[in-house]
């Protein structure tokens, strides 16, 4: 592939009283340049005119289109390095850009006046509806829905004359313009400012000018299309309202003349979402449609759980035990087949059919009865843990993930086409998809070689010092500091290493999660590990799926981990260890 070298600072100084102006210009020139081909001729004549406009005019627009919201007050758009803000609105009227007149709903007026103009402007309505004076927004919206319905305009609703509103009618194409840039909605144009704070670091990755999220327009339109639906869906709307509205139909097939896995796993995201509130509403007909058109990681176990709950005969459950088994010949990943052997056991049972012995090691398991804490538990147990010899540390999902990468940041982020096309990436856009580790598989294999002839302990301290700051989907800045690599590094031996780097790449999405919360060091161990891990449980709190199966796989790999199960004592006695087998003394036992 043909790359461009790294991208250099795009952003502007602050010291600039236009900065945001500098950002949005860098923006649209982006978008012309590699998706020129993807805009409308309408589209390519509106942003020909946006460069023809006043510097004032495009400050304002560019001001409103960073604001949240589409509507906003004249007077509550104020400036000092625009000035005139009425002059400056002039040419974006005339470019139909804005609108000066919009029409608002009462919930709409609602968002723009104050408390006190509503009680002014709408007097006489709030008096008829009996509320005392005192009534919050909120009561009062209610109360005058029913008889004040339908737009009117600003002074309509009471407003002083000169009083104005104004509309950006452009957000659509800004919105699709911010999509095509960034690959998503989540991300906006604050990303410009926190890097230029320094906030927020980014990888320079190289990319090939025509690398872009987007290959046709009309992935654009179904990306937006499914983000609607979905905002609709959190409004509250029902799923039976939207699941026909969905592109592609029940089948999907209309979401691209050429496969989009990337589309048609957003897609399956949704209609997931749809099929879960369907089943919270009670509409488990709709829920039972849905499921099978989904290719979420949990629709297959969902549908198989629901049909279960309406199942209503020992035929229906021998049907569903069937193929509960045959799901079994292939499950997707290993939390599917968690899942699917639990449903065959139960399924099994309530049919008086025998059950397969469960595989797998039951954890090590110590107790401790502490002292009454309001903290989190975590910590209690990191400080009663602790020793001079035997630190711990309060890690989670960090420790193993951010090793893991430092010593594969070339991997991660290998210029692949389609992995990265804007500068603001904290990781590569294919990161989710079910293609990203066999893409980068010799690169992985690169750099987990390294673990094999000792390496990698001058790449992780290298690299360490390199990347420090700077944005990755694996590496958590906030929690790895360099004491805590070097007691890694000295504590945990490369094989160990080599094995949970490969579980993580087998499922990088969900291997991220479900480590222990704690791991001790025992530097001073003449014998045995030199660290173990440890998950800690609160009164009433029990292991989650993935924390059971990366337990069993310590179990199977021999690293040491075990599960600390915590009482409190109210009356603040010191801390008692139950369990011998696995506390802390046996442990430290090795420390000779």
């Amino acid at each position: 592939m043909n790359s461009s070298p790294p991208a250099a600072p795009v952003t502007a100084s602050l010291d600039d009283p236009r900065y945001y102006l500098t950002n949005f210009r860098f923006v649209l020139d982006w978008v012309v340049a590699r998706y020129g081909d993807l805009l409308s001729d309408e589209e390519h004549a509106t942003l020909t005119h946006l460069g023809r406009l006043p510097s004032t005019s495009l400050s304002l627009l560019t001001r409103m289109v960073m604001r949240k919201g589409h509507r906003f007050r004249l007077d509550k758009l104020r400036y000092a390095e625009i000035g005139d803000t009425r002059l400056a609105l002039a040419p974006l009227i005339q470019a139909g850009l804005v609108d000066d007149a919009p029409r608002l709903e009462l919930a709409e007026l609602f968002g723009l006046a104050t408390l006190g103009e509503l009680r002014q402007w709408l007097c006489d309505d709030i008096r008829a509806t009996g509320l005392p004076a005192g009534a919050s927004k909120a009561r009062l919206l209610e109360a005058l829905a029913p008889a004040l319905s339908g737009p009117r305009l600003f002074t309509d609703w009471g407003a002083p004359a000169g009083e104005l509103v104004v509309e950006l009618t452009c957000m659509a194409l800004c919105e699709r313009l911010r999509l095509m840039f960034f690959g998503n909605l989540r991300q906006g144009f604050s990303e410009f400012v926190l890097a230029e704070l320094g906030h927020q670091r980014f990888e320079q990755v190289s990319f090939s000018d025509d690398s872009r999220a987007f290959q046709a327009r009309h992935e654009v339109d179904t990306y937006l299309a499914l983000e609607a639906l979905r905002e609709r869906l959190e409004a509250g709307e029902s799923p039976a309202a939207l699941w026909p509205q969905l592109p592609g139909g029940a089948s999907g097939a209309s979401l691209g003349r050429a496969p989009n896995a990337w589309l048609e796993a957003r897609r399956g995201r949704l209609v997931f979402r749809l099929a879960r509130e369907a089943e919270r509403q009670g509409d488990s007909t709709l829920a039972a449609e849905l499921y099978p058109h989904s290719n979420h990681p949990e629709a297959r176990v969902r549908a198989l759980r629901l049909a279960e709950r309406r199942a209503g005969s020992d035929s229906d459950r021998e049907a569903i035990l069937a193929a509960v088994r045959q799901a079994l010949t292939a499950p997707r990943d290993a939390a599917e087949a968690q899942a699917l052997v639990r449903l065959e056991t139960r399924l099994a049972r309530r049919l008086g059919r025998p059950t397969a012995p469960r595989r797998g090691h039951a954890p090590e398991r110590f107790s401790l009865v502490l002292p009454a804490s309001i903290g989190r538990v975590e910590y209690a147990v990191r400080d009663h843990l602790t020793t001079e010899t035997a630190p711990v540390h309060y890690v989670e999902n960090t420790l193993v993930t951010g090793l893991f990468g430092l010593l594969c940041w070339p991997a991660i982020f290998a210029p692949l086409p389609g992995a990265f096309f804007h500068p603001f990436h904290t990781g590569p856009a294919d990161l989710n998809r079910e293609d990203f580790v066999a893409r980068r598989r010799r690169h992985f294999d690169d750099c987990l070689a390294t673990l094999e002839d000792g390496r990698y302990l001058d790449i992780l301290r290298a690299r360490f010092e390199e990347k420090q700051g700077l944005a990755s989907p694996f590496v958590h800045w906030g929690v790895l500091d360099a004491p805590m690599l070097e007691q890694a590094l000295a504590c945990i031996p490369a094989r160990h290493l080599r094995v949970l780097f490969e579980r993580l790449l087998e499922d990088p999405r969900a291997n991220r999660a479900g480590l222990p919360d704690l791991i001790q060091f025992l530097p001073e161990a003449k014998a045995g590990p030199r660290y173990r891990l440890i998950e800690v449980k609160g009164p009433g709190d029990r292991l989650q799926d993935n924390q059971r199966r990366w337990l069993a796989f310590f179990a199977e790999q021999g690293i040491s981990a075990a599960v600390c199960e915590v009482r409190w004592d109210d009356s603040g006695a010191e801390g008692i260890e139950e369990g011998i087998e696995e506390s802390i003394e046996e442990s430290e036992g090795a420390l000779g």
